[in-house]
């Protein structure tokens, strides 16, 4: 057994919170720029947007936002060829910040998924092992994880995460578009629910769960396959990094399809949220994923699935890397608090 996973030292749920919150807080400040080449590219195939809002993610979660006078002219006059263009015209066009652009308020939404899903992984991931363990009668030839663990964990943990943050998206939107107050946003509660009934509240959910728990399955599977051919149980910062980089490059080649479609669907949602003066008839989006994949293929055909690709695994690559290595440095850290913190307190015990 490996030291890491004695149970004197086991880390507490509440210490992978924090090793989480760090690595989603870190990732944010680095990862927002690319990623809002990376829609912003995606978005100009899709001439039904009438420059009105995009979408962009910092590398946890999504950010829909509605398109201000500055942002409307530099979609109908400047064309980006790339994530290096698309960080040049954008700097020159809006300045430096318009980078990072609502990064303070995708933060309080992404800290709460980011969380959910980190720590949700690490305790579905302990629950299926240990059915595996007593499958096996605890008798393991070696420490590696079986495949299909890290599969059903990563899937498990993104369908929670998602299902838990969607109806606060869908409502923290409808609050940044309008300003509300938190006594409109009730009034904007009953008005989602009046339209679609209570589900209208997870409006966004399904296209979101067939792109990321996909890669969230990949990306997981591919992680702990890397770690156990490395034969490494723990990692050290540089391996995490150069792991969860490799894995989330996968990941986000084979889902690149799913993101698109889910950008230009939520885009869609997000017209009528932000620029409807009287409520809609529903809130959903008007396509099925196979049909908005049909009329893409046929539109623009096997590229228009793969836009955007290049800044996105430029922008998911580092993202992984960055969130994992921060995430399994702070759980080693926090290892090792309880062991100094446990062998103090057993050589208190002692001495008294």
């Amino acid at each position: 057994m490996s030291s890491s996973q004695d149970p004197k030292f086991k880390i507490k749920p509440y210490q992978q919170m924090t090793a989480a919150v760090t690595g989603a807080i870190t990732t944010s400040l680095f990862m927002t720029p690319l990623d809002v080449v990376k829609t912003r590219i995606q978005a100009q195939q899709k001439l039904m947007l009438s420059n009105k809002c995009f979408l962009y993610c910092n590398g946890l979660m999504d950010h829909l936002c509605p398109c201000g006078p500055d942002m409307s002219n530099f979609k109908k006059t400047i064309h980006l060829n790339g994530t290096i263009d698309g960080l040049i015209k954008i700097t020159r066009s809006e300045g430096l910040s318009a980078l990072w652009s609502g990064l303070g308020p995708t933060l309080i939404s992404a800290l709460p998924s980011t969380v959910i899903y980190f720590v949700a992984y690490e305790q579905f991931k302990e629950f299926y092992m240990n059915l595996y363990k007593k499958y096996i009668n605890n008798q393991l030839i070696d420490l590696r994880i079986p495949v299909y663990i890290p599969l059903i964990s990563g899937a498990s943990a993104r369908v929670l995460a998602v299902t838990c943050v969607c109806p606060l998206e869908l409502i923290r939107t409808k609050m940044q578009s309008e300003k509300l107050s938190y006594m409109q946003m009730n009034q904007a509660l009953k008005s989602v629910i009046k339209i679609d009934g209570i589900f209208g509240l997870w409006t966004g959910l399904k296209p979101t769960i067939y792109r990321d728990v996909p890669f969230s399955a990949i990306y997981w599977t591919c992680y702990e396959t890397i770690k156990a051919q490395f034969n490494v149980s723990e990692p050290t910062f540089g391996f995490s990094f150069f792991a969860g980089a490799t894995a989330g490059s996968i990941s986000a080649f084979i889902t690149t399809p799913f993101d698109v479609i889910k950008t230009h669907q939520q885009i869609e949602l997000g017209e009528k949220v932000f620029y409807t003066d009287k409520p809609a008839k529903s809130m959903k989006v008007s396509k099925s994923m196979a049909n908005s994949i049909k009329e893409l293929y046929i539109s623009n055909g096997f590229s228009g699935l793969f836009a955007g690709l290049s800044p996105r695994i430029f922008k998911v690559a580092p993202a992984c890397a960055i969130m994992i290595a921060t995430f399994e440095y702070g759980k080693s850290f926090f290892y090792k608090y309880n062991k100094q913190h446990h062998n103090a307190s057993s050589f208190d015990v002692i001495n008294n």
